[in-house]
């Protein structure tokens, strides 16, 4: 069937990249946003994988948001010393209370490693803390897995995030968008990263 120039299969390809246009819009805008300091709670998790996300959770906890962290996604040669110097703190002030994950390659990993870290530690009351492009996708995977827990998100905005959007920041966003998208439509199995 046709409608002048516009067949039903191309009407439909319309409406879907217009659908695809508008949430994607209504993303970026979204994780851009700046968000209040989150509340207290029983631990924080920071994802590894951008610029200025551990540092960020390192000072949550060193400012007594939570008495616990779990620095999800370290690759093998990374220590707490290492961390606490990239974050300019005392050893001594948050040695004791950060934990290293080293299975999460991926962030259903990352959910996996925080659901057993937080079930060990007794956390009803969870900081997420990695990339405000990442978060959503984060939040909804890490809630699937700690059903129960109330997640407060730290977003961290990367440093191409802040300045204006270049070619390689959309790609990144409409990457993430579409992971997103996939995970919400319980596609989890297919995305990577």
């Amino acid at each position: 069937m046709r409608w002048g120039w516009l067949t039903v299969p191309g009407a439909a390809l319309l409406a879907v990249a217009v659908a695809w246009g508008i949430g994607f819009a209504h993303f970026n805008a979204a994780v851009r946003r700046s968000m209040p300091a989150p509340p207290a709670a029983d631990g924080i998790v920071v994802l590894t994988g951008g610029a200025d996300r551990i540092e960020t959770a390192l000072h949550l906890l060193a400012s007594g948001r939570a008495p616990y962290l779990l620095v999800s996604g370290v690759g093998r040669g990374t220590d707490v010393q290492e961390i606490a110097r990239r974050a300019q703190l005392d050893l001594r002030d948050v040695e004791a209370h950060v934990q290293l994950g080293r299975t999460a390659t991926s962030t259903v990993g990352n959910a996996a490693e925080t659901a057993s870290w937080a079930r060990e530690h007794g956390i009803k009351r969870l900081i997420v803390v990695t990339a405000g492009y990442h978060m959503p996708r984060a939040l909804l995977e890490i809630g699937r897995a700690l059903p129960g827990v109330a997640l407060y998100p730290a977003p961290v905005q990367p440093p191409a995030m802040r300045a204006n959007m270049d070619l390689a920041t959309v790609r990144l966003l409409a990457s993430e968008y579409d992971k997103l998208l996939a995970v919400r439509a319980g596609l989890t199995r297919l995305v990577r990263g």
